[in-house]
């Protein structure tokens, strides 16, 4: 079963935190339903800028050891690596899953031209 080394922060980037886990999307819907489990929520960690997929688990478990004693700068360098500008990874994670976001019926607006009344 993959495992997954992400980091998640916040909107500010003042906190980075360090996870593993086996579903990522699972995860990071689980940081936005409890928005104050780690922090109050002006600092939600709702940003996914950096994750891993690792095959096994003692690799996972090796990777999640090693990164999560790494200082913010080493973090920092590691994130700017593979996303340089910090963007939420999520969206692409989505698309890729085929978990997309269809607008619901009543959100749309009407494609009906309107009729009037012939006299």
């Amino acid at each position: 079963m993959k495992r997954f080394v992400y980091i998640i922060t916040d909107r500010n980037r003042k906190n980075l935190h360090v996870g593993m886990c086996t579903d990522l999307l699972k995860t990071i819907k689980f940081y936005g339903d409890m928005p104050t489990l780690f922090f109050d929520s002006a600092q939600q960690l709702n940003r996914l800028v950096y994750f891993e997929e690792i095959n096994t688990e003692e690799q996972a478990m090796e990777r999640f050891k090693v990164v999560s004693t790494f200082t913010r700068p080493q973090k920092e360098k590691m994130i700017r690596a593979v996303n340089t500008d910090w963007i939420d990874l999520t969206a692409g994670l989505k698309y890729e899953s085929g978990q997309r976001t269809r607008p619901t019926l009543y959100s749309r607006p009407s494609i009906q031209p309107s009729r009037r009344a012939v006299a």
